[in-house]
């Protein structure tokens, strides 16, 4: 079922990029297994697929330290400073940075191990009260800020869109955060540069491609409802 399900969001994306004029292969597609077993995530494994996305810095580690092969593991979920020390060499690209404190705890422990740590700027683009994030015009002050951190490299942003019942009407979050990432890149930041637009979930993906999204995360599409009780 896991399986059958991944394909099918997979021919998904693939459409949807032909349709808009896009090559489907700079889509990645992040399957999120957050709260769910690696035996789900081997059964991945045997088809190919590498992405993974965790929002739990535990169970980030845990799926890493035994999972039957290498992979990549993305943390899209809100990363606290106290924990970075166990994660920053285990993430390949950490989603939801939006504070200097936060960075430079990044920096800091990355630093330690000798290692480049790949992050997004996650952008609060709806302002959400519920939501973790900068606000869109706190953003690009933000980079430039950390930007001279030697042990961080920013590769783009990322955004959580409201749940909505229609997809399209997060069609204008999207697009917001497109515009901003191109209002970065005329800025020619050094160490920064915006080849990801991590947006798009179950519920809107298609509607995040048709507006540049280059990572998607998708968690209930492809491993059914979680159960957050366990």
């Amino acid at each position: 079922m896991v399986v059958d399900n991944y394909k099918t969001v997979r021919q998904e994306i693939d459409k949807t990029a032909r349709k808009c004029g896009r090559d489907p292969s700079e889509i990645t597609l992040i399957a999120v297994s957050k709260t769910k077993p690696l035996s789900d995530i081997e059964k991945l494994i045997d088809i190919g697929v590498e992405d993974y996305g965790e929002n739990k810095v535990q169970e980030l580690c845990d799926k890493y330290e035994n999972v039957s092969k290498p992979v990549r593991f993305h943390l899209i979920g809100h990363l606290q400073t106290n924990k970075v020390k166990y994660v920053v060499d285990k993430a390949c690209l950490i989603h939801s940075v939006d504070s200097v404190k936060l960075a430079k705890e990044i920096q800091k422990e990355a630093c330690k191990k000798n290692i480049i740590a790949e992050i997004l700027i996650e952008v609060n683009v709806a302002e959400e009260d519920t939501k973790f994030g900068l606000k869109v015009n706190e953003v690009i002050p933000f980079i430039e800020e950390i930007s001279s951190y030697s042990n961080i490299h920013v590769n783009g942003l990322m955004t959580i869109a409201p749940f909505v019942e229609n997809p399209d009407d997060n069609r204008k979050y999207f697009r917001t955060l497109k515009q901003l990432s191109l209002d970065i890149i005329s800025k020619n930041i050094d160490n920064v540069n915006m080849n990801i637009l991590s947006m798009g979930m179950t519920n809107d993906y298609k509607v995040a491609i048709e507006e540049g999204a280059t990572m998607v995360r998708v968690g209930t599409a492809i491993f059914g409802t979680r159960n957050y009780n366990i």
